[in-house]
């Protein structure tokens, strides 16, 4: 379905009755890497799923799309649905937009998994990376992407995975440049959620990837340890929705319900 935002347009998908589950996907990701998990998911709930900024089917707003700006967007999305309280799974930076969102319109948070993603800010190492991939990508799109995309999946994976490692990869090179470079700048500016994650009032869950090569999920591990979230490490990389599908789909049912 498509809404009108800002003089661009928002794609998005309203499957289901029930409880309401956001699905939130990742940097060069849209929709579609929630197919599996939604038609599961739908039998029992009402499943939305929202094309961030600048990816997928939903247009760009600007040349920094922070993610507060995204936030918005997915607020405005449910407002026009008239939902009022539901469960987000958000990926990677996915998980950033919903962590975000929460801070903004905590009241309507029932719930939120992170999945192979973090309630940090990026490094200062993490930002220069970014800021180099910025660059770089205006002259050489389709390496940059095939390169940073090559780091998400564990070595065996891209070999086990092969067709869904080739057909996520497709749907990372189209994503416009804007969209990327946009993305990135924003990705960078997120502040540090720590503190909140940890007050939260509502249910949460952290989802990773023991071979995660994106995060620190030793770092991760200790923390949610230590603070009474609940945790679970796949023995895979970043992309725990293929990589361990059906161990990921049993945790996530479970959190839902």
């Amino acid at each position: 379905m498509i809404l009108q935002y800002k003089g661009t347009t928002i794609f998005y998908t309203d499957e289901g009755k029930g409880s309401v589950v956001i699905l939130l996907h990742g940097f060069l990701e849209d929709t579609s890497m929630w197919n599996d998990a939604k038609n599961i998911i739908s039998k029992k709930n009402r499943v939305i799923c929202i094309d961030l900024l600048g990816h997928g089917k939903t247009g760009s707003i600007g040349y920094i799309h922070t993610m507060e700006d995204m936030a918005n967007m997915v607020y405005f999305v449910l407002k026009h649905l008239k939902l009022r309280k539901y469960t987000f799974i958000g990926h990677s930076m996915g998980g950033y937009v919903a962590l975000t969102f929460a801070k903004l319109y905590t009241q309507n948070v029932k719930g939120l998994c992170l999945l192979n993603s973090t309630y940090k800010a990026d490094s200062s190492e993490r930002k220069i990376l970014r800021t180099r991939a910025n660059k770089m990508v205006q002259n050489n799109f389709e390496n940059m992407v095939r390169m940073s995309f090559a780091n998400l999946f564990s070595a065996e994976s891209k070999t086990i995975y092969k067709e869904e490692y080739e057909a996520a990869l497709l749907i990372a090179l189209k994503t416009p440049l804007q969209g990327y470079m946009a993305a990135q700048e924003g990705m960078k500016l997120r502040e540090d959620s720590s503190s909140f994650f940890i007050e939260a009032p509502f249910k949460k869950m952290i989802l990773l990837g023991e071979k995660d090569t994106v995060l620190d999920t030793k770092n991760i591990l200790q923390f949610s340890n230590k603070n009474n979230i609940p945790i679970h490490v796949f023995t895979q990389g970043h992309m725990s929705h293929i990589e361990n599908k059906s161990e990921f789909l049993k945790k996530i049912m479970y959190f839902i319900e």
